[in-house]
């Protein structure tokens, strides 16, 4: 395994929770090594900076240039615009990075105590790196093309992790040629050739910035997460941002667990104008009973979230009062008590930047943010919009006029705003100033003119990238807005006032490109929505065409989605938009998290950790410490904080190895290194509360007392989550422990399911015995759902028979005979005259089936089982199978056509459980909190997006067997399409056809 030089600055980290962008410099000098493997300085020195400016002088007009970017998609893209003079390869991501584990630790260095971190702790933090197996051949044939070219071209992505890219090439590859860092913020002609005609230097503060993150992440998980596997469970983790992630998460069900509704009575009325004053408003219209002689009636505002009122000022109605009061109003007279209008004005959406495209693709085109990003990274890679990893919201001037110009031509110059509109925010933390994202180019194309060449889902995210930045630069939509209070006397003397508001829309403006979604679980209107109330003035009569009491209760706070996670994170400062994606798939993978439809719900082994973490770790879980942690880290990204002693204070505390004083490194007597250096670093803190960890105590929850006063817990055990309480039974006391579904959210278990579930205990509920074999016959409750089983002797060789219960029946009162008929299954139905092969009836884990070697048909009904006979199986077997089914089981459940590969989705039973396929070799599996029943079109084609991405696989192709392919030629394959390889070769046309590629994802 390849290392880098252990004790010099090329021992530097190059990958963070994000993986992609990267930034390059010419730190060549007349073709000698880049002078960033000098060693300039030691512990306290401001990181031993590289400065790697050694102004390369660039090679002849005749000159061979290499140019090396992260993906074969990007390094196509860019070889159709660039002369025969440039080869262009690829790195395929990062080369190389710190050891996964203790396999990858080069042997002489082992026996070093801070071997398993692969960060030298002791000596000014330096990491090793080390060459990823699958990228040695990579790196060669790198190599391999330096030796043919007179200069290198590094263009990774300009951001952070795209510059730590950049630096590892340049410290792997070790040039002799001069090396030049090339940047560009899209892919066009235009911007490619003018980044190859301006390269700048490698920005060494992006490179430090990137691998301080990548320390600290190092130091966090590796000696954190170890708690978590002795306390709670193994292979759990904990990371700077997923545990706070999680924490939120975690906040939000106990928020709804302990939330108590309120009921509460209102009376919605159909009023009726008298007078009709306009012909195109409607004379019909919607109020509210808002107020009962002068008091306010109460809504579900003024409940707090134990159901209380707030305040003693509100009269609150029950259904009695309602339906009393709406019977006392009926035929009575009603008059317009005021009339407020007000003029209304909507000012256009900022363009995109990472965190808003993330929330827009989820609301809108509900995507995760996952995919949400790496279609973004597609729709870069193949020169159709900007960069896709940014905080900024302003545009070029080219970009505002093309906007401006499209704009006017499909909207008219009335929609058009009078001056051009920039977007600025204070970022705090940002990366660098891109630019926002917008469609790529001088001149936009129309969704319409890329239709053809994109994937569904690359052009919806492109429509919605197009729209956005079209609006952005139009007329603010106008209107009026208009509130109406209306005030009848009931028969029973109280005076009743309601209230009705009304919203039109009289200039649409931006309006017509774009209107953003509204979260669904927050509520609200939509700013296109509008809703017209008749033409009213002060004293004008009503009458009331209906009057209908409604009940009402309060509902506790919605669960988080992916989008309202990414703007809460982003608005506590914590973590970076750009890793957002990745940190929402981590917490999912790692168990903390499962999916309800499109809420986030945190598992019972969250619970443990957060709590865990809280008590004994609180510093590291607190909004306000991590979002300062952001702060120092961008201190040193920007050259004004020592990184080496931030990290001593951070890891070792104030009298720790390597400090220098006791109030941080700049003398500040708060923030993250000062509070971490009081505390005695993280090693310390670690060490310290290792032992007075109760792992029983962190791994018990107490949900509530049942009706004896018992304390009801959920244990989170190494095999799972369990319900247990302490019951007396024939005067001892004794444990009664229950499983927990795994689909069981924690808001949703209450008393009256605790019982149900103690009901059938984990040794589950004995039927009796099987008078053939003696077994004691069991209902039990399993992970997967109830069913029977046999109890066998001690010392018994083969394994219990099993079943699981039909549909139809229950653990508590399934019979013994019950019992005996599943466990006869699977019933031999007969043998295939034809092949001479067995058939079996058999009852899957989602319903009946007979199965002849490894063909398999559903059966119609449980009964079938004991029923179908030979003849009826054979002609169900001969039945032809239908397109998409040619799996050993039948499908589950269809579904509709996905996007990507235009093929009809089905959903199948695997031998790992259920799986949705699009029938082009494509399966993916489905996770934690996806049920067959409740599977939606979109969530499906997320799975399989997700899989194909994994997988590299394009959509539409096929997914064939695996071949190894001989790697010289696949190094070369961007260099072969561009024509440039040790041959040269005619250079590409100025501009190539839009619709010359395919519509794949990939080109």
């Amino acid at each position: 395994m390849s290392v880098a030089a252990k004790g010099s600055t090329t021992a530097r980290s190059a990958t963070t929770e994000t993986a992609d962008t990267t930034e390059v410099e010419s730190t060549g000098r007349s073709g000698s090594r880049a002078t960033s493997s000098t060693k300039s300085g030691g512990k306290g020195s401001g990181g031993g900076r590289k400065t790697g400016r050694g102004g390369a002088t660039p090679a002849g007009d005749g000159g061979r240039r290499l140019v090396i970017v992260e993906s074969p998609a990007k390094a196509r893209k860019i070889a159709d615009y660039l002369g025969s003079r440039y080869i262009v390869e690829s790195s395929r991501g990062h080369i190389r990075d710190l050891p996964r584990g203790a396999a990858d630790v080069p042997a002489k260095y082992k026996g070093e105590s801070w071997a398993r971190l692969g960060v030298d702790v002791d000596h000014d933090f330096e990491p090793l790196y080390v060459v990823s197996p699958d990228k040695k051949s990579t790196v060669t044939e790198l190599k391999e093309a330096l030796k043919e070219v007179d200069e290198l071209y590094l263009a990774t992505d300009g951001d952070r992790e795209g510059e730590a890219i950049a630096w590892h090439l340049l410290e792997t590859l070790k040039p002799k040629v001069p090396v030049r860092r090339m940047v560009f913020h899209e892919i066009t002609e235009s911007a490619i050739q003018a980044a190859a005609a301006n390269p700048r230097d490698l920005d060494q503060d992006l490179v430090d910035a990137q691998e301080t993150r990548r320390i600290l992440d190092r130091l966090y998980g590796y000696e954190v997460s170890p708690v978590l596997w002795k306390k709670v469970m193994p292979k759990l983790s904990a990371g700077r941002v997923q545990s706070v992630a999680t924490r939120v998460i975690v906040e939000r069900e106990r928020e709804r667990m302990a939330f108590v509704s309120a009921g509460y009575w209102g009376i919605d009325a159909q009023l009726r104008a008298t007078e009709k004053k306009d012909e195109q408003a409607p004379r019909s219209f919607k109020a509210a009973l808002t107020s009962i002689d002068g008091a306010r009636v109460a809504t579900g505002r003024d409940f707090d979230s134990l159901g209380q009122l707030k305040n003693s000022d509100v009269r609150r109605l029950d259904e009695g009062d309602a339906r009393r009061l709406a019977e006392a109003l009926a035929d009575r007279d009603y008059t317009v008590s005021s009339v407020e209008e007000k003029p209304y004005t909507r000012k256009p959406y900022a363009p995109f930047m990472t965190s808003t495209l993330q929330q827009e693709g989820g609301r809108k085109l509900r995507f995760s943010a996952e995919r949400t990003m790496r279609t973004a990274q597609r729709l870069y890679e193949n020169g159709y919009i900007t960069y896709m990893r940014t905080d900024s919201t302003t545009l070029s001037e080219t970009a505002i006029n093309a906007a401006r110009t499209q704009a006017r031509d499909l909207y008219g110059d009335e929609n058009v705003a009078e001056k051009p509109r920039q977007y600025t925010r204070k970022v705090k933390n940002a990366q660098e100033a891109h630019e926002a994202i917008r469609p790529a180019g001088d001149s936009f194309r129309t969704p319409g003119q890329v239709a053809g060449e994109l994937s569904g889902d690359e052009f919806r995210l492109y429509e919605l990238v197009w729209q956005r930045t079209i609006a952005s630069q139009m007329r603010d939509a106008r209107g009026t807005t208009m509130s109406v209070r209306i005030t009848g006397s009931a028969a029973t003397g109280e005076e009743c006032t309601f209230s009705a508001s009304g919203r039109t829309i009289t200039f649409p403006g931006f309006l017509r490109a774009y209107v953003e979604t509204v979260d669904e679980e927050a509520g609200g209107e939509a700013d296109d929505a509008e809703s017209r109330l008749p033409r009213l003035a002060e004293g004008d009569g009503c009458a009331a065409e209906s009057l209908d009491p409604e009940g009402h209760s309060t509902n506790p706070p919605a669960r988080y989605t992916e989008a309202s996670l990414v703007k809460t994170l982003e608005e506590r400062g914590i973590g970076r938009p750009s890793t957002y994606a990745s940190i929402i798939n981590t917490i999912q993978e790692r168990g903390y998290v499962w999916k309800k439809g499109g809420a986030l719900v945190p598992s019972w082994i969250a619970f443990a950790v957060i709590g865990l973490m809280e008590v004994h770790f609180g510093r590291l879980v607190d909004y306000d410490f991590t979002a300062a942690l952001e702060d120092e880290l961008d201190g040193i990204a920007a050259g004004t904080t020592q990184r080496e002693t931030w990290l001593s204070h951070f890891y070792f505390g104030a009298n720790g190895n390597g400090t220098v004083n006791g109030n941080g490194a700049n003398g500040h007597g708060s923030g993250v290194e000062d509070a971490m250096s009081q505390a005695g670093g993280l090693k310390k803190l670690v060490g310290d509360k290792l032992e007075g960890i109760d792992a029983r105590q962190v791994n018990s929850l107490r949900m509530f007392a049942d009706d004896q006063g018992r304390d009801v817990v959920v244990r989170v055990g190494r095999y799972g989550p369990y319900l247990e309480r302490t019951i007396t039974s024939d005067g001892e006391e004794k444990s009664q422990r229950a499983n927990l579904p795994d689909d069981l959210p924690p808001d949703e278990l209450d008393l009256a399911l605790a019982e149900q579930l103690f009901a059938t205990p984990q040794e589950g509920r004995s039927l009796g015995t099987d008078p053939e074999s003696g077994h004691e016959i069991l209902a039990k409750e399993g992970r997967f759902g109830p069913y029977v089983t046999e109890t066998l002797p001690e010392g018994a060789k083969e394994k219990p028979r099993t079943g699981s219960l039909f549909k139809s029946m229950t653990l508590s009162e399934i019979t013994l005979d019950d019992a005996l008929k599943l466990l006869s299954l699977p019933r031999v139905v007969g043998t295939d005259p034809e092949s001479g092969v067995e058939i079996t009836a058999q009852n899957g884990r989602y319903g009946p089936y007979i199965k002849k070697d490894k063909d398999s048909r559903s059966l119609d009904s449980e009964e079938k089982l004991f029923t179908v006979t030979l003849e009826e199986a054979q002609k169900i077997f001969a039945q032809p199978k239908q397109r998409g089914r040619a799996a050993a089981k039948p499908p589950l459940k269809e579904l509709g056509t996905d996007p990507a590969s235009g093929e009809p989705m089905v959903v199948k039973d695997g031998r790992f459980g259920p799986y949705v396929t699009d029938g082009t070799g494509v399966n993916a599996s489905l996770r934690k909190g996806d049920a067959v029943e409740s599977l939606t079109d979109e969530r499906a084609s997320e799975l399989l997006a997700e899989k194909r991405a994994k997988d590299g696989i394009k959509p539409g192709a096929k997914k064939g067997p695996a071949k190894k392919t001989p790697a010289k030629s696949t190094a070369k394959s961007a260099t072969a399409k561009s024509a440039t390889a040790k041959t040269t070769s005619k250079k590409a046309p100025a501009k190539k056809a839009p619709t010359k590629k395919s519509g794949t994802p990939s080109r």
